[in-house]
């Protein structure tokens, strides 16, 4: 299946992953998208509603998953007994490794940042957590099961943007509604956001990503936009998403500012399935430049994409939560 857009005649389209060289792509050249069938490569059951994936510097796909565990309300007061980490590589979709079991109560939000660390949220735990790459703990923040609203607490955190000098952020989240800040040891400097769809606040600040000038991007999920702002919470922008749905769950930054996200349209069809969820891409002054969805056009096809993000060769990753899989989409532009 070839998704193919054309782009304007100056912009050049550079695509990466956090921490990775780009790739730059003549503008006035179409570029295909393919899904990669048969990828990655697992025996069946193996994961379950892939919350959080993120790439690391060798080129392998990290994916947090709920191993057969879905969200409920209340939570289970149990951790997960199986692993609920997997660590692909992202040309065989052979698994390297996986790690995880019985630390987690609800998975959520995974980064790799640019020292192979892992990072994770607990929307169960109300927790941050930091791991090595291979999944020794580092740092935990936030008291377990226990929400709050302060410079040591949180109320179900969602994602986690790790900042070059470490300085990090966490979108805090389904409880809060707002941006939290802290110093590479974990220290807590600021925060802002309240609930609301005003100009820098939040309903349900899903997914945290920062570009190369230190700058936030917040998928405001609930108000189907993305928010900009600087390192100490000054507003910026918004970019909007131009459909008629609900939700933006997740959003990737290439290093020049090219972001891309996904959308979800929870409107049930004949069939009884969602109208489900497309990829898109903004170019750096804001403008939608492509759009598609599974089967390589707009049209939307039972899916929920609960995150996203990009390798190091430009090819998209998205967790899809409704089919409890990692789907990967090959570019080849277009000689």
């Amino acid at each position: 299946m070839n998704f193919r857009f054309t782009f304007s005649a100056i912009l050049l389209l550079i695509i990466a992953c956090n921490n990775q060289p780009t790739q730059a792509i003549d503008a006035d050249k179409a570029m295909d998208y393919e899904l990669v069938d048969n990828w990655p490569h697992y025996p069946p059951g193996t994961i379950g509603q892939p919350t959080g994936i993120d790439v690391d510097s060798n080129n392998h796909l990290f994916v947090f998953h709920r191993a057969g565990r879905l969200w409920t309300n209340p939570f289970p007061d149990t951790t997960i007994g199986r692993n609920t980490i997997l660590e692909i590589d992202c040309e065989s979709g052979e698994i390297i490794n996986s790690w995880g079991a019985n630390l987690f109560i609800m998975p959520h939000g995974l980064t790799v940042d640019q020292n192979n660390q892992v990072w994770v949220t607990d929307v169960g735990l109300h927790q941050v957590l930091k791991f090595s790459h291979e999944g020794q703990l580092l740092m935990t923040l936030g008291e377990a099961k226990t929400p709050g609203n302060d410079s040591t607490h949180f109320n179900l955190p969602t994602d986690v943007a790790i900042s070059k000098d470490g300085t990090f952020y966490v979108s805090d989240g389904y409880g809060n509604s707002r941006v939290a800040k802290f110093s590479p040891e974990g220290k807590f400097l600021l925060s802002w956001g309240a609930f609301g769809d005003l100009e820098g606040q939040f309903n349900i600040p899903h997914a945290i990503d920062l570009d190369q000038d230190g700058h936030v991007y917040v998928a405001d999920r609930q108000n189907n936009r993305i928010q900009e702002f600087d390192g100490q919470g000054k507003y910026m922008r918004t970019l909007k998403n131009n459909q008629e749905v609900e939700q933006i769950p997740s959003l990737a930054l290439s290093d020049i500012g090219m972001l891309l996200a996904v959308d979800y349209d929870s409107r049930i069809q004949k069939d009884s399935t969602a109208n489900g969820s497309t990829i898109f891409g903004f170019d750096p002054s804001g403008d939608e430049r492509f759009r598609f969805g599974s089967d390589g056009s707009p049209v939307r096809k039972p899916s929920w994409y609960h995150d996203i993000t990009l390798d190091k060769s430009g090819n998209i990753y998205v967790g899809d939560i409704f089919g409890m899989k990692v789907l990967k989409f090959r570019l080849k532009p277009v000689l």
